[in-house]
């Protein structure tokens, strides 16, 4: 992340939440909210969170449209708010495109998941798990799996072609020491007909024998080509053999039932669209009565009873229950209803909304399964029928090349019948017996001569090619070390987040503990459970007290103070905070409704998060503002 030291941030906000409009500008560091309750504080949060790419704000009640824009960092980001049947759409270029990451460890407010999730004892685990996307590590794994078996294959194909070259290299040094003593051979046997000729230079055959070189030549040329198809027929016999094999092996692909996984994958995904509409009209009603809490619960007491809170160490919660005029105008319905049925409220409508989002997550493995199917089926289907059209191109080539070596044999009949007649006629003259001999002789050693080049130069090509193949070994290697590292890495991934989240929160639990000094609280620490032989694991939270002897005993967690619990919270979020680095993509950490926390300790707790955030955020009542740096940025009026 690059320094943010002298970058300005300026939010303009017009119609959320509580605000008409307003605009606010803040440097880096710490800067303090400061104001009694409904001042907007909390809306003004949310709409900075929307900038930032969070869906957890909400209109004015009585505007249509709202916007946020946040310029900073030389960009400026976008954010609005439009009112439709089903809720609140939001459009704009907020600076994350997701926004998971700073929901869960960096935004907050009194309705954070990490606060809550200590509030309620939840699976913490899972929480500081959530940004994992544990089907996507396993679909990795898979496929550095299959291309590390790929290049297993590959790899195993180059060692055989590496004893194939070897082989093929004494091969080539043979025949090209036949070559040799070959060419030798032709060079004293040329001498010898060369002396026969001027002995006999006369020689009413010598026509004669000229053609029956020639055309003992042609024959060595038609024999060769004529091996040589029957090699490529052979090689095309085994290779129709293994077509066949092939495709008597793939299953065969019903078109019905391609058509029927692409109508069930539409269906799913009309479920999927459906639950996605519930999922956020529920999101929309549950942040519109968590910002009636977050806004409106301390307000109920009124400022001096929140001072109150502060002087005899009572909780917000406390004080709510003692008042029985705890009660608001529902927004639904206009009747008086008490805070705790809308929180109440609240509770089962996330926890509806939490079975819509697991319902949603099965179908999405439901639909990756059945798109996965129909993927495979398709793939079958489309070399099922590449295969059928290779068989059908051996088929051809074997006929062609057939018909060839039927011509070729009798291209051979033909050439052997007249060297036949040729040699006769030349016999037939005894004078010449002694030059037909070392014709004879010197053509023989010629063809072979010629076959041994042939041979020679094909062996030369078939090392140079292999030797190409072996050169991809040193890079097949490489790359099969890169998957075996990245594999080890995803496999440990998990566990890493694991360790460094508990590591991390053991670490500034116990510095918060002894910085805040909760008298008797000795330490708060998590512990990782793993039961042998199950796939489950959890993080259990511990709590240790000390007597005033000195004597240490296990409290349990329940027995947490509203303060104790609060910045519990706070300090497992910041664990979050780090281990998934969210500082790298997230500059700000946003703070409210810190109350059940005395101003002392505010003040101590927020100069300890300076140091991991460029911008902190804290909206305080005045008191507990009065309590922090005066260095720290302040604004009073939003």
């Amino acid at each position: 992340m690059p320094s943010l030291q002298n970058m300005t941030a300026d939010v303009k906000v017009e119609n959320i939440g509580g605000i008409d409009a307003t605009s606010v500008e803040f440097t880096p560091g710490v800067t303090i909210l400061a104001g009694r309750n409904a001042t907007n504080r909390t809306s003004f949060l949310r709409s900075l969170m929307a900038a930032l790419g969070s869906d957890r704000a909400s209109l004015k009640g009585d505007a249509d449209h709202g916007s946020v824009s946040l310029a900073f960092d030389e960009e400026t980001y976008t954010r609005e708010l439009t009112r439709t049947n089903s809720g609140v759409a939001f459009a704009g270029d907020p600076y994350l495109d997701d926004s998971q990451l700073a929901e869960l460890f960096a935004f907050l407010l009194e309705s954070n998941p990490a606060r809550r999730a200590v509030v309620r004892n939840d699976d913490l685990r899972e929480l500081i798990l959530r940004p994992v996307d544990v089907d996507a590590i396993e679909a990795r794994i898979s496929q550095f799996q299959a291309e590390k078996r790929s290049i297993d294959n590959q790899l195993s194909e180059l060692s055989e072609a590496e004893r194939e070259h070897r082989s093929l290299e004494e091969e080539h040094a043979r025949v090209t020491k036949q070559l040799e003593d070959a060419e030798a051979d032709l060079e004293s046997a040329r001498e010898t007909l060369q002396t026969a000729q001027q002995l006999d230079s006369e020689s009413s055959d010598s026509e004669q024998l000229n053609e029956l070189q020639e055309t003992q030549s042609q024959l060595e040329d038609v024999t060769y080509d004529l091996e040589t198809e029957r090699e490529s027929v052979s090689s095309l016999e085994d290779e129709h053999a293994e077509i066949e094999a092939e495709l008597e092996d793939l299953p065969t692909v019903d078109e019905g039932e391609l058509d029927d996984l692409a109508s069930e994958i539409e269906q799913i995904r009309g479920r999927k669209r459906e639950l996605d509409e519930i999922i956020s009209q529920l999101q929309t009603v549950i942040q519109f009565n968590e910002q009636i809490t977050d806004d409106g619960v301390t307000d109920l007491l009124g400022d001096e009873a929140a001072a109150q809170t502060k002087a005899d160490g009572s909780s917000v919660t406390d004080q709510l229950v003692a008042d029985q005029s705890n009660e608001v105008t529902c927004w639904t319905c206009g009747s008086e209803v008490d805070t705790d049925q809308i929180e109440s409220t609240v509770s089962r409508l996330q926890d509806l909304r939490q079975e819509k989002v697991q319902r949603r997550n099965e179908i999405n493995r439901e639909l990756e399964e059945i798109k996965a199917r129909r993927k495979d089926h398709a793939a079958t289907r489309d070399e099922r029928t590449e295969l059928e059209r290779a068989l059908e191109t051996t088929k051809s080539e074997l006929a062609d090349r057939t018909d060839r070596i039927a011509e070729l044999e009798s291209q051979r009949e033909d050439l052997l019948e007249e060297i036949e007649d040729l040699e006769s006629a030349v016999e037939a003259d005894e004078d010449d017996e002694e030059l037909l001999a070392a014709q004879k002789e010197v053509t023989q050693l010629e063809l072979k001569r010629d076959r041994l080049e042939r041979q020679r130069d094909a062996l030369k090509d078939d090392i140079k090619e292999l030797e190409s193949r072996l050169e991809e070994r040193e890079q097949l290697e490489a790359r099969r070390e890169e998957i075996n590292e990245e594999l080890d890495e995803l496999r440990t991934r998990i566990e890493r987040i694991e360790r460094e989240a508990i590591e991390a929160f053991n670490e500034h639990m116990e510095t918060v503990v002894e910085l805040l000094d909760y008298g008797n609280l000795a330490r708060i620490w998590l512990e990782y459970r793993h039961a042998e032989g199950k796939d489950d694991a959890s993080f259990e939270l511990h709590v240790t007290r000390q007597t005033d002897d000195g004597t240490t005993y296990e409290d349990s967690v329940e027995h947490l103070s509203e303060s104790e619990r609060e910045v519990t919270g706070l300090v497992l979020a910041l664990a979050g905070y780090l281990v998934h680095d969210v500082h790298e993509e997230m500059p700000f950490i946003l703070l409210d409704s810190l109350e059940a926390i005395d101003s002392e300790r505010i003040a101590q707790l927020v100069e300890y998060l300076e140091e991991y955030a460029s911008y902190i955020v804290a909206a305080l009542l005045p008191e507990d503002a009065n309590a922090l740096n005066d260095d720290y940025q302040r604004i009073t009026e939003i």
